[in-house]
């Protein structure tokens, strides 16, 4: 199956015809589970679904205001956000995918990396290909010691978020001083909007490095680096590694959790689930009841029957006990207090 790689800023229509008739459920968010959701919709019999691809942070903002059915979002909203929402808001995790450092290097096609030195690249403090902490880690590889361009996202990120949120556990300077969110006060870096932005960026620019989602790495035919875990292990981004990140983590009956820098020892250390956001009480607005449960049996789909598509994709499944706790919650949708 060919796979096709949908613009950030494009709208996902789908449309069928089904018992759900003319209901059209929206959506909006991560970039990272956008090629997967592509397939997910399009193949899915039970309403239209709009989802559009404009970063997570976007996608929380829209979630709040209920403008959209759904948010897409690829770290969990924080206690704060959830307090601040104008009703109970869920957290499902779809699929869990690898954010990569890409890079654009002529003559070279593997490098690894370590958390301190992208770290330090991002930093700032790491200018040239040929700086000692990347040979060192790349022995025997000729790397040309072009300047380094850093490519990073200029709008509300989960990808941002997931490869931030590594950072700041593998490096104390980078805690201190840069953290972790969906929207960082970059020391580096020329800013690109979505995944494809910046792997646009790191294809059209020699001596760039940028963290993308995996699919958009590989559909874009970019390289990227084996990145070293807390085993020790340089690991290449991969389904089963990303899958491995999962293992060993105590998932939360909510299923809002960090999987960066697993303790697996077989774990590809950027990894990260990401999650559809929606009401609990579907009965607000003009809302129908028809149109709560057509959204809950499109959650249903995509943590069940959906499940097919995600390898395919370059996304690993959902663990089965991961899977049963996002059924839970999806059980748990009422209007109005009416279980749907």
């Amino acid at each position: 199956m060919k796979k096709t790689l949908l613009g950030l800023s494009a709208l996902l229509t789908i449309g069928t015809a089904s018992a759900q008739g003319t209901i059209t459920i929206t959506g909006a968010g991560a970039s990272f589970p956008y090629p997967l959701y592509s397939k997910m919709f399009a193949e899915y019999k039970g309403a239209n679904v709009n989802y559009q691809s404009v970063g997570s942070g976007s996608g929380q903002k829209q979630i709040l205001e209920r403008t959209v059915d759904f948010a897409g979002s690829d770290n969990p909203m924080t206690d704060a956000q959830l307090k601040d929402a104008p009703g109970k808001l869920l957290h499902i995790p779809t699929a869990i995918g690898a954010v990569v450092p890409a890079f654009n290097l002529p003559g070279v096609t593997k490098l690894n990396f370590d958390g301190p030195t992208l770290a330090n690249i991002y930093l700032g403090k790491i200018k040239t290909w040929g700086d000692p902490a990347i040979k060192k880690l790349n022995p025997g590889v000729t790397i040309p010691p072009l300047p380094i361009t850093v490519a990073r996202r200029s709008d509300g990120s989960g990808t941002t978020f997931v490869f931030s949120d590594y950072l700041s556990k593998v490096s104390s300077e980078w805690k201190s001083k840069v953290g972790a969110g969906n929207s960082l006060q970059w020391p580096v870096g020329t800013g690109a909007k979505g995944n494809d932005g910046v792997a646009g960026v790191v294809k059209s620019t020699p001596g760039a490095i940028g963290y993308v989602e995996l699919v958009y790495a590989k559909q874009n035919k970019l390289n990227f680096g084996a990145v070293k875990n807390r085993a020790g292990k340089f690991i290449v981004a991969d389904n089963g590694p990303a899958s491995k990140a999962a293992e060993g983590v105590v998932i939360p009956a909510d299923t809002r959790v960090s999987l960066t820098n697993s303790a697996n020892a077989d774990a590809y250390p950027i990894a990260s689930f990401t999650y559809v956001i929606f009401y609990q009480d579907q009965k607000y607005g003009s809302r129908t009841e028809a149109q709560g449960k057509a959204l809950k049996n499109l959650l249903t789909y995509m943590v069940t029957t959906g499940q097919q598509y995600n390898e395919g994709l370059d996304y690993a499944k959902l663990p089965a006990g991961v899977a049963s706790k996002a059924k839970n919650i999806i059980n748990s949708m009422n209007y109005g207090g009416k279980k749907l």
